[in-house]
């Protein structure tokens, strides 16, 4: 899985006018919450939707996620850029759904230190995503455990540092790539799956 849809770079001026929103929006301002609202919620919702198990959980997810973002404003550090911060706030919250709707798997991360380091084709699973849908990725990683699926958004659709996955997903640090390698190999194991149930319903027609 090489290839990252990263958060899209903002510009100087951009940066000044997200700073001013902020500022505004710490201090009371409904306008200010509306323009956060209509410039990160989409992006929060196809992270969510790639996290959570049904489009109304991702639904749900984005709704409270922009609620507590209200409670946690005060908290933001702006020395640090806000998109990475508004995702680790989801993140954990999403994990959080996760774990009270007990979809995580405690054995997750079991035998992690036994895993091959190195991936065998990587290749391979970049081509199966070039010609998958957006239904087959999104169908493929709904079948994964928990942890392997928050991992692979994290890393590859948001972009976050190995230090914040592993304090998101509840690992140290030195295994996050491990869990990486492990959420790629089912990853590339679901598609494969998605792939012949999809050539199987094309025979059928």
């Amino acid at each position: 899985m090489e290839a990252r849809k990263q958060p899209e770079a903002m510009t100087p001026p951009d940066q000044q006018r997200l700073a001013d929103t902020i500022s505004r929006a710490r201090a009371g301002s409904l306008e200010a919450w509306g323009e956060l609202y209509r410039q990160f919620a989409p992006p929060i919702f196809r992270f969510c939707r790639r996290t959570m198990p049904a489009r109304e959980d991702a639904e749900d997810a984005t709704t409270e996620i922009f609620m507590k973002l209200r409670e946690k404003i005060g908290q933001y550090d702006s020395g640090r850029p806000f998109q990475a911060w508004l995702y680790k706030v989801a993140a954990n919250h999403c994990w959080d759904m996760l774990r009270r709707r007990r979809i995580r798997q405690d054995l997750e991360t079991e035998g992690v230190e036994d895993m091959p380091l190195e991936h065998p084709d990587p290749s391979q699973l970049q081509k199966m995503l070039e010609e998958s849908s957006n239904k087959d990725v999104r169908d493929a990683l709904a079948k994964l455990p928990s942890r392997s699926r928050m991992a692979l958004v994290l890393r590859y659709y948001s972009d976050m540092s190995y230090d914040d996955i592993a304090d998101a997903i509840g690992v140290r640090r030195n295994f996050v790539g491990v869990v990486l390698l492990r959420a790629r190999h089912q990853l590339r194991e679901a598609l494969s799956g998605e792939q012949a149930a999809g050539m199987a319903a094309g025979e059928s027609l």
